[in-house]
């Protein structure tokens, strides 16, 4: 449903968030702070950080503007409170005890504003033996158990990207935390700190998993499971020209209609036989081989089936129910995922680009009433 636009730009319209500058997870849950509407300022230090991405591509940094502050320079740590003073959120992603060297820890940051948030991501957490070492998203997810649950039984763990560590045991486990301690925080008057660690939120995605495992129904092993490519019904094929289908037809009535339009109904009675299973895998295989991506795109569109194509970054915009509800946008001539999810009253858009270091400590000194800020930050 269209809404016009009230000059309200997502339900955190009016929040004002100060993220520390850093890389990964903690600056992908500040945009998404961002792109729900909070006015999210990052504090970027001269010299850049980071993985080495020409800032006008990092789109993490969409919906920000950008102050320069070197926070080991004199009088740094202060302007940063500044803005915590007029800030309801503060996101950092400093190993244990930075933040605090700097000045900026929770304790000097609640000293100038008790009602903030003060939220923390981190690999490892803020506590246990591996708090202080460091460490990459495969690292998290290797010892929470979720990496070992990915891939074929006979081949090494898969690595999915770092989407299941970084992004969804991370950013969004923060995010999550933040919302729900600002709600406390405008209930209550108090803040408080947020410790979102990677290892937690990775090991808690799997909740369903460990109910499985204790209840009989999970193997706790590779590629011997319903949900994990194990099964021949759920997993994915390679067709004739190299491409690839997915497969989740686990219900009886999608297994029906899928065997059905594969003309595969002879072996259809192996789908509740585990010890014939490697039979209806090779006979689904063999028949995706016959003919190609697209082909079988077109037997499957107006299907229960749930089959549907495996396609590259660039294929999926142009996908055409990806394209109808416009879960990719363009701006400034990049194509990007469009904010998420969609509010029926707050909409939601990518209002601009990626902020640029130091770009906006104008308009920011203006706009918090931090005129220290303009006054001594440094130039880029």
């Amino acid at each position: 449903m269209a809404v016009p636009d009230n000059g309200v730009h997502g339900p955190l319209d009016g929040v004002r968030v100060v993220e520390l500058a850093g890389i990964g997870p903690g600056p992908f849950a500040a945009m998404l702070l961002a792109d729900l509407g909070a006015d999210v300022v990052r504090v970027d230090r001269p010299g850049g950080a980071g993985l080495a991405v020409d800032p006008a591509y990092d789109l993490t940094n969409r919906n920000k503007r950008s102050v320069l502050i070197d926070l080991k320079a004199p009088g740094g740590a202060e302007r940063v409170l500044d803005l915590v003073a007029r800030a309801d959120v503060l996101i950092e992603g400093y190993r244990p005890g930075v933040a605090e060297r700097l000045g900026v820890g929770p304790d000097d940051c609640r000293a100038r504003n008790p009602r903030l948030v003060y939220g923390r991501m981190t690999g490892w957490g803020q506590q246990g033996p591996l708090a202080p070492r460091a460490g990459h998203d495969i690292a998290y997810i290797a010892v929470t158990g979720t990496l070992g649950m990915i891939g074929a039984a006979d081949e090494p763990p898969t690595v999915p990207a770092n989407l299941v560590g970084d992004y969804a045991g991370g950013s969004l486990y923060l995010v999550v935390g933040v919302l729900a301690a600002l709600r406390h925080a405008q209930a209550h008057g108090t803040g408080q700190v947020v410790d979102a660690a990677i290892v937690d939120g990775a090991a808690h995605l799997a909740t369903m998993i460990h109910g499985m495992l204790a209840a009989g129904g999970w193997q706790d092993r590779r590629g011997a499971n319903l949900l994990d490519g194990g099964c021949p019904f759920y997993g994915t094929y390679e067709t004739a020209d190299g491409g690839h289908m997915a497969v989740g037809a686990l219900e009886q009535r999608f297994y029906d209609e899928f065997v059905e339009l594969m003309g595969l109904k002879d072996v259809a009675d192996a789908r509740g036989d585990l010890a014939r299973w490697g039979e209806l895998r090779e006979a689904v295989a063999a028949r995706f081989k016959t003919r190609t991506r697209a082909a079988w795109t077109a037997v499957f569109e107006d299907s229960d089936a749930c089959v549907a194509p495996v396609l590259s970054l660039r294929e999926a915009p142009g996908h055409p129910h990806l394209a109808a509800r416009g879960t990719f946008t363009d701006h400034g001539g990049l194509t990007q995922p469009a904010p998420a999810p969609r509010f029926s009253a707050t909409p939601t858009a990518v209002r601009s680009g990626p902020a640029r270091p130091g770009a906006d400590t104008e308009d920011v000194a203006r706009d918090w009433d931090v005129p220290a800020l303009r006054d001594a930050a440094p130039r880029s």
